[in-house]
């Protein structure tokens, strides 16, 4: 039996979800996420050719990874995803987990970021058993460099904190501050050569798609 897409992962636990929620949380999900597509994130955000800020941060054992040292050695696949909160980013962190093999024979490697604490990260890194680096932007400065961090509107801060999610404390910032899901391929050169961004966390790129991206691009890094 073949391995669903993430898109349709994503659509399954999307419809499921929708079933459970009601009228009004429902409501105010779409409206948050048509208001902050209305801001212009996804095109304001660093594009193909732009260049990717070499910024350093931890990743789950605390130990301090500069994103340029990992691109210098060949192209790399970066996501962004909210937090292991997340079922949406568990998803996809679940699929990219399962493309390594597949990833690595193109030459790339792949790095996931997220504005959780390193100990957050570590037990997303755990509970998904990713083999793979999972980096704490607790800072900011890897979403704010990448044009991609949001302040979340009251409504959704609202609902969070109903719900017991104090993402100011599983982040460490005491903000209410989340990332674009975003995939970003990076060359040698630091130089970006796939964007995709959302402004509906529900969606996310495809990682076969990436990789078909990232075998056409073999040679331009």
């Amino acid at each position: 039996m073949n391995t669903p897409t993430l898109k349709q992962q994503l659509a399954d636990y999307k419809a499921d979800f929708i079933e459970r929620m009601t009228p009004e949380r429902l409501a105010m999900v779409e409206t948050a996420n048509a208001e902050l597509k209305a801001t212009g994130i996804e095109t304001s955000a660093l594009q193909v050719g732009d260049q990717a800020p070499d910024i350093t941060l931890p990743d789950a054992q605390g130990q301090q990874v500069r994103l340029a040292d990992l691109w210098k050695d060949g192209m790399t696949v970066l996501i962004f995803y909210r937090g292991g909160w997340c079922p949406y980013c568990n998803l996809a962190l679940r699929a990219w987990q399962q493309q390594l093999d597949a990833l690595a024979k193109l030459g790339g490697k792949l790095v996931a970021i997220s504005p959780q604490t390193p100990d957050n990260s570590l037990f997303t890194a755990e509970k998904n058993e990713l083999a793979f680096p999972v980096l704490s932007d607790s800072s900011l400065d890897a979403a704010n460099g990448f044009g991609i961090a949001f302040e979340m509107p009251q409504p959704l801060i609202d609902g969070y904190t109903k719900a017991g999610n104090d993402l100011p404390v599983r982040n460490g910032n005491g903000r209410w501050v989340l990332p674009l899901p975003a995939t970003y391929v990076i060359g040698r050169d630091g130089r970006i050569l796939f964007a995709h961004t959302e402004s509906d966390y529900r969606m996310r790129a495809e990682p076969a798609d990436v990789l078909s991206a990232l075998e056409s691009l073999q040679g331009l890094a």
